[in-house]
């Protein structure tokens, strides 16, 4: 990270507001995958309600109620997740240009289930990320409709992310890592490679957790692939962060830079991304990682980001008890989300 780019974030949460902003856009998804963070039970922190259950928006309501929530954040980043944001396709058109006009970097995360239009292109603060679980054989039995075959059609003449999290399963034949990594590297469409881990919840069991020593391996192979595949856009640094990740969300920066809205826009996510209570011990997100690295940053002489990070977010925590004893503490005018939805 450029010291520029951090001292932009440093006077974000100096104001009290956070730098990060990821946005349940939805709470349709076409796919069913296991293990599934986004649906789990404990991940929206309502009793007896889950994401599918939520109400959220369509439509102009839609819209204008991400921008109301960019306007009144002003955020730096944020990212469009669900469900899958591709559902509401009309709605993106719309909004993608609007937050490119206010100059706000987007991240757009999908399985790639529909075509991402060509014209998307010419977005330039706009990263498209595309989740794949693994080669082809695993990855269609995993995310069916969004199928290797359907992913190369919809991202045919377009520039992508690929995003794949690696599981349990995936540990189990020597060489899995590269021959994916290889394959993506070849396609055209690549434009760069980002692999996370499967990050449980607390007592959590099922066959997509690693291993310690699987982890291990992993990581390993990382490092050795880093220097062979330039598509793989992982530094060193951040690949040595899975060998000891934040040890709570309180320790994690991405965690306490990043505010995530479920999809009627008002449902906080807590603590982090996940929702629920992960385990920290045995996070995986590349976000976290990435960012643990910054902190490690020196920005200063004797100074890291992360110590600039946790003094700026105390001094921004101040700042914001100032701004409501000053200002109205009125609830934003969002028009009423809809109750029911078909699956797009």
């Amino acid at each position: 990270m450029k010291t520029s780019e951090v001292m932009h974030a440093w006077a974000t949460i100096l104001s009290g507001r956070a730098p990060s902003i990821s946005i349940e856009l939805t709470r349709e998804c076409p796919l069913r995958c296991p293990g599934c963070y986004a649906y789990d039970d404990g991940h929206l922190g309502l009793p007896g309600i889950t994401l599918r259950q939520l109400a959220d928006y369509k439509g102009s309501a839609l819209v204008h109620g991400v921008l109301r929530l960019v306007e009144e954040r002003r955020p730096l980043h944020v990212s469009l997740v669900g469900g899958d944001p591709m559902v509401r396709f009309r709605e993106l058109e719309e909004l993608l240009p609007e937050l490119e006009r206010r100059g706000v970097h987007v991240q757009l995360v999908t399985s790639a289930f529909r075509r991402i239009p060509v014209q998307w292109n010419a977005l330039s603060h706009l990263n498209i990320v595309v989740s794949v679980d693994g080669l082809q054989p695993e990855h269609d039995v995993r995310r069916k409709p969004a199928t290797y075959e359907r992913i190369l059609k919809s991202i045919d003449g377009t520039k992508v992310t690929i995003h794949c999290t690696v599981t349990g399963q995936m540990m189990g034949r020597p060489g899995y890592l590269e021959d994916f990594i290889q394959f993506w590297s070849e396609r055209k469409e690549t434009k760069r490679i980002w692999i996370s881990l499967f990050t449980p919840q607390m007592g959590a069991v099922g066959p997509e957790i690693l291993t310690p020593d699987e982890r291990k391996r992993v990581t390993e192979d990382l490092l050795r692939l880093q220097a062979m595949y330039p598509l793989l856009d992982m530094q060193k640094g951040v690949i040595e962060e899975f060998h000891h990740p934040p040890a709570s969300p309180k320790d994690c920066i991405f965690a306490q830079t990043t505010l995530t809205v479920s999809a009627d826009l008002k449902t906080r996510i807590t603590p982090c991304q996940f929702g629920g209570t992960p385990d920290c011990s045995k996070c995986g997100c590349i976000a976290s990682m990435g960012l643990a690295a910054v902190g490690h940053h020196r920005v200063l002489p004797g100074v890291t980001a992360g110590q600039l990070f946790t003094l700026s977010a105390l001094i921004g925590k101040g700042v914001n008890k100032l701004r409501s004893l000053r200002e109205p503490n009125e609830p934003v005018g969002y028009p009423e989300p809809e109750e029911d939805r078909e699956v797009a």
